[in-house]
């Protein structure tokens, strides 16, 4: 697909479960420069109740962080702001009321994806941030509501997990009323190994050559080893025993005085060190070493990378398509004809993005099939089960709920109430491109090579006027019978097909 011109300024915004971060960096000459970075501790996750849902107060707090943010990026063009949301919002029950607040005090779209893909762009972030060579590394990065552990060489990951307990949600189960003793410290110690014994084997140290920590978490505690002298070499082992000793001996978070310790970052450092330290028992890790890079460094790299035809989503598509034995030949024909009847379609408040929305219907023709492999009989609710659930490097939960509402619509009753879940401008949008991508699959239904005739469309959001050559659709009486069905379909939905 055509890809648009890199834009000069980009932003990468990370709604984390502790703190939110924005990093605002230029593009120039093939080098990323950073501009600004701004980061303040919101404790998201602390604000999220047993019933799941937010706090006013948790989401005050957020939305003022993100209007001072969005002060900062509200003007630069759409497209070059990246902003995820983590832990907290995949849990709370209540993250699309609050979405909608929260974009439109940034300016800019919000996403939230999965803690396999979190660990993805974490890893992009550090391998970025480091001499390019062939070791093998396991990268961990402590959150507030949950740590992912990474295993990697160079650009490419071997191993992906995120684990549901980070410094927010550990302090809160363990040291809830700023307390810390031994005692507690040991609970929460082996509340981390039990989280981390089903993967302990796929981690352990034997499986890579060098540790590397990436989070506030870690940097705090690195930081804070080498200010009080215990090791000048990253995290080891005898430092961060001796850390810990002085970390129990103060007996409550306010009593915390340890150097160069972030008086903000306290309340939740035990919850922390608890997880660090249970990761350095369970995988024998000798060193540890802390990187710049995190998660708002690797959103940078993977923005980029969509605008210089390296966009890691087409090869998800690609991958999945592969998996499930679609018809390439096939998908492309279907493309080929959307080419030709997108440009044809008139939107009411135009169309965001033509090449985007292009984009999104070349995948879904790419995958509208995979669900044949599971069976005949409703595959394209097979196929969009997949997509929904499937881990797709790249994507977030968002553009997984489209490309899987796409692939669900493109055949037999048109699923109107599936788009209302969409984000904007796409629970707007996405009907139409739903019901193009269905004249286009009719129209290649007989599977066959041969081009179609010459056709125009004269389209809208209401419906449309097919027009074939004189006598064609005499001549292909199956095919005039399939759009008589289609034409059934979408009347049933309130939208007009009509063809001649």
């Amino acid at each position: 697909m055509p890809k648009s011109k890199t834009p000069q300024t980009v932003a990468a915004v990370d709604l984390g479960s502790n703190s939110f971060h924005m990093l605002i960096a230029n593009w120039r000459d093939g080098q990323l420069q950073t501009q600004d970075r701004l980061r303040e501790m919101v404790r998201l996750g602390a604000g999220l109740t047993k019933s799941g849902k937010l706090t006013e107060a948790a989401q005050q707090r957020a939305l003022e962080c993100l209007e001072r943010f969005g002060q900062r990026v509200r003007d630069l063009p759409h497209g070059s702001v990246r902003a995820v949301g983590t832990k907290t919002l995949r849990t709370t029950s209540d993250a699309e009321a609050f979405l909608a607040k929260a974009e439109q005090a940034l300016g800019h779209p919000i996403e939230i994806v999965s803690g396999i893909e979190e660990a993805r762009l974490i890893y992009l972030g550090v391998a970025r941030s480091l001499a390019f060579d062939d070791k093998t590394r396991m990268v961990m990065d402590i959150g507030g509501g949950s740590t992912e552990y990474i295993i990697g060489e160079s650009m490419q990951t071997r191993f992906k997990e995120s684990l549901d307990m980070g410094c927010v949600s550990m302090t809160n189960r363990f040291f809830a009323d700023g307390k810390i003793s031994a005692k507690a410290f040991k609970r929460a110690v082996i509340a981390a190994q039990q989280e981390l014994e089903p993967c302990a084997m796929q981690l352990h140290n034997g499986r890579w050559q060098e540790a590397i920590g990436a989070s506030g978490t870690l940097r705090a505690v690195n930081k804070l080893i080498s200010s009080l002298g215990w090791s000048n070499q990253g995290i080891t082992p005898s430092a961060l025993e001796k850390l810990v000793e002085a970390v129990i001996a103060a007996g409550h978070v306010d009593k915390l005085r340890l150097p160069d310790l972030n008086p903000q970052r306290a309340p939740v450092f035990p919850g922390g060190l608890a997880i660090l330290y249970a990761t350095f028992q369970t995988l024998k890790i000798e060193r540890m070493i802390v990187s710049d890079g995190a998660l708002r460094e690797g959103l940078i790299y993977d923005l980029l990378g969509r605008f210089r035809h390296e966009d890691v989503r087409a090869q998800s598509v690609a991958d999945l398509a592969k998996r499930f034995h679609a018809d390439d030949a096939h998908a492309e024909r279907i493309t080929d004809t959307l080419r030709r009847f997108l440009p044809q379609t008139q939107f009411s408040g135009g169309l965001a993005d033509e090449e985007e929305a292009l984009q999104w219907l070349d995948w879904a023709a790419r995958l509208h099939e995979i669900g044949l492999d599971i069976a005949h009989h409703q595959y394209h609710k097979h196929g969009a089960y997949i997509i929904e659930n499937a881990d797709l490097p790249g994507f977030s939960q968002q553009d997984q709920k489209l490309l899987a509402t796409l692939v669900q619509s493109h055949r037999r009753k048109f699923p109107s109430k599936l788009f209302k879940d969409l984000v904007a401008p796409w629970n707007r949008q996405a009907p139409t491109l739903a019901w193009l991508l269905r004249l286009a699959v009719v129209l290649h239904r007989g599977r066959h090579g041969d081009p179609l005739p010459p056709l125009s469309l004269d389209a809208n959001e209401m419906g449309a006027v097919l027009r074939f050559p004189p006598d064609w659709l005499l001549q292909h009486p199956l095919t005039e019978a399939d759009l008589a069905q289609e034409a059934a379909y979408l009347a049933e939905a309130g939208i007009k097909l009509s063809y001649c």
